[in-house]
């Protein structure tokens, strides 16, 4: 019998907006990405190096991925504890992370909050 891992998480794709992003990168990223989501949905205790909290936002958090020299950022926020709702994602090119891509992704956010009600 195949062993079948237990989901911690789940995770899903707002719109388009996550897509996009992907769908720019090459195959060594996209493995990344793909590997780093399924650590996400399966860890009880999902390590900082990977899914941070984002300081003075509302449930918004980073996803963490290193490919080589090249660093990524995936925003994420929480939907009922267990569902994670990926927003936009891009490469970080300097220290600090951009406030346009924190905006943004507080915008999808908001709009997925809205659309629930």
């Amino acid at each position: 019998m195949a062993d079948q891992k237990q989901k911690e998480r789940t995770i899903i794709f707002y719109k388009d907006y996550f897509r996009e992003f992907f769908r720019e990168q090459n195959e060594k990223v996209k493995e990344k990405v793909i590997w780093t989501l399924d650590l996400i949905s399966e860890l009880n205790r999902v390590p900082e190096s990977f899914l941070k909290h984002i300081e003075n936002t509302d449930g918004l958090y980073e996803i963490r991925i290193q490919t080589g020299s090249d660093i990524f950022r995936i925003f994420c926020f929480f939907d009922k504890g267990k569902l994670v709702v990926l927003a936009n994602g891009f490469q970080k090119k300097t220290q600090k992370t951009p406030r346009q891509e924190i905006k943004k992704a507080l915008k999808i956010k908001e709009e997925y909050e809205s659309e629930k009600k």
